[in-house]
């Protein structure tokens, strides 16, 4: 199965604000972090045939990146995450039963908004081919396309 992924930049100086507050990634969340995270990537590593299709299962693989690792929370339940690892933005994620309600734009936002804090460079993502849903949030929100790349 070939895999496609987009290269897009946010190269604008001003960013939209976000109306949410993101809180830095504690282990005490990891094990729902967990679920949410197997779930949103499970049917794009399944249909893409990116085994495992549950790939996150020991917090030691996100143990030296949660410090770039950003929780949306509404009291102890995780809505969505975002991660910000220098200039890029990257497993953006929301919790199914908070779908379609906006929140991954803001987590969007909020990430970038993040990013504007330290740098002025332009803020970077990759998204696969197949996430036509992310791909048109991030169009929406002004990234734009500059590489595709053949992955495998």
């Amino acid at each position: 199965m070939e895999i496609i992924a987009y290269e897009m930049k946010y190269v604008k100086d001003d960013i939209e604000k976000s109306n949410i507050l993101c809180i830095p990634f504690e282990q005490k969340y990891f094990q729902q972090y967990m679920k949410i995270y197997n779930t949103c990537f499970y049917e794009m590593r399944k249909f893409l045939a990116i085994e495992p299709y549950n790939f996150l299962n020991d917090y030691k693989q996100v143990r030296e990146k949660s410090k770039d690792i950003f929780l949306l929370v509404s009291g102890e339940e995780i809505i969505g995450s975002i991660a910000c690892y220098g200039n890029e933005i990257d497993d953006l994620i929301v919790n199914k039963e908070f779908q379609d309600r906006g929140y991954g734009k803001q987590l969007l936002l909020w990430g970038m908004n993040h990013i504007r804090q330290t740098s002025n460079e332009p803020i970077l993502l990759h998204v696969a081919k197949w996430n036509d849903k992310a791909f048109m949030l991030y169009k929406k929100v002004g990234f734009v396309l500059t590489n595709t790349v053949r992955v495998r």
